[in-house]
């Protein structure tokens, strides 16, 4: 008797082992990704962007306690991918390397676009791009034919909590989101919450009609207001890693929804799926869920 693999198993490895390029790689996601990239049998770290200062030259591996992976830590973004790209110029549909970046708001546009340029998959787990910014690179993806993936968040976890989100939306006519993350979080509120607050949108419905004349004494207070009337409220404190909470209230009820990131590896399954996905699409995706 064969078992049916889960979605998230590692694909059987064939042929050369899949080439990954980390943007970010001594951060905190960064360092999971070189860490997962290395366990996997069918990927290899073919780059490791950075740029802390002091570190540029030295071997990633032995940066993060990982032992020796002959993969020196660069600050030059378009020379690594440039090489990334011939070095697997000629593998034609379904090859080419994978970018995975968890870098900032502020260079995550340019690190994608630029990795498409180059004919590079880009895997963005940067959050922060605006709605123009990611209709310009589907439109680029798409004319260059470089499969790409933006996802929020990789934890399949949170994939479950936003299908139940919008499940329970067409029951509920008041929501509101709240998403807690550490303090060195530069976007506010997160991708993630911004996700999940599209998917319960696509209802079509209006949230939260005013039952008072509501004012703020301290402005802001409400949280940020959706064109839908979602309200959607970011806290940021040290000790924190990803959380989020969707709260529906009804006549005599609400119902809580609640998702936890207790560690980073919690994200490593979602990232090794979209790397290995990534080069067989035609253009760019939003959210881990399209790739499930």
């Amino acid at each position: 008797m064969t078992s049916t693999p889960s979605p998230l198993s590692p694909a059987r490895a064939s042929g050369a082992p899949l080439p990954v390029v980390v943007a970010g790689a001594l951060g905190r996601m960064g360092a999971e990704v070189v860490k997962a990239v290395r366990d996997a049998a069918d990927c290899t770290l073919v780059g490791a962007i950075d740029t802390t200062p002091g570190k540029e030259g030295t071997d990633v591996g032995l940066e993060l306690g990982l032992g020796e992976l002959e993969v020196a830590i660069t600050a030059d973004f378009e020379g690594t991918l440039c090489q990334a790209s011939q070095a697997v110029r000629n593998a034609g549909p379904g090859g080419g390397a994978v970018l995975v970046d968890f870098t900032h708001p502020n260079v995550v546009y340019e690190h994608a676009r630029g990795a498409i340029a180059y004919g590079v998959h880009p895997v963005i787990g940067t959050t922060g791009l605006s709605p123009e910014q990611l209709a310009d690179l589907a439109e680029f993806a798409a004319k260059a034919s470089v499969g790409g993936a933006v996802i929020p968040n990789f934890s399949v976890g949170m994939v479950l909590l936003q299908q139940a989100a919008a499940a329970a939306a067409r029951f509920y006519d008041y929501a509101e989101l709240t998403e807690l993350h550490h303090n060195r979080k530069a976007d506010a509120p997160s991708g993630t919450c911004i996700k999940t607050a599209q998917l319960i949108e696509e209802l079509g419905k209006a949230f939260n009609p005013a039952q008072v004349d509501e004012h703020e004494t301290l402005a802001g207070c409400r949280g940020g207001r959706r064109e839908s009337g979602l309200r959607l409220h970011s806290i940021r404190l040290p000790g924190l890693v990803a959380h989020q909470e969707v709260m529906f209230g009804g006549p005599g009820e609400t119902y809580t929804l609640r998702h936890d990131t207790i560690d980073r590896s919690a994200y490593m399954p979602g990232v090794l799926h979209t790397v290995r996905r990534v080069r067989q699409l035609e253009g760019l995706v939003y959210g881990l869920e399209r790739l499930l």
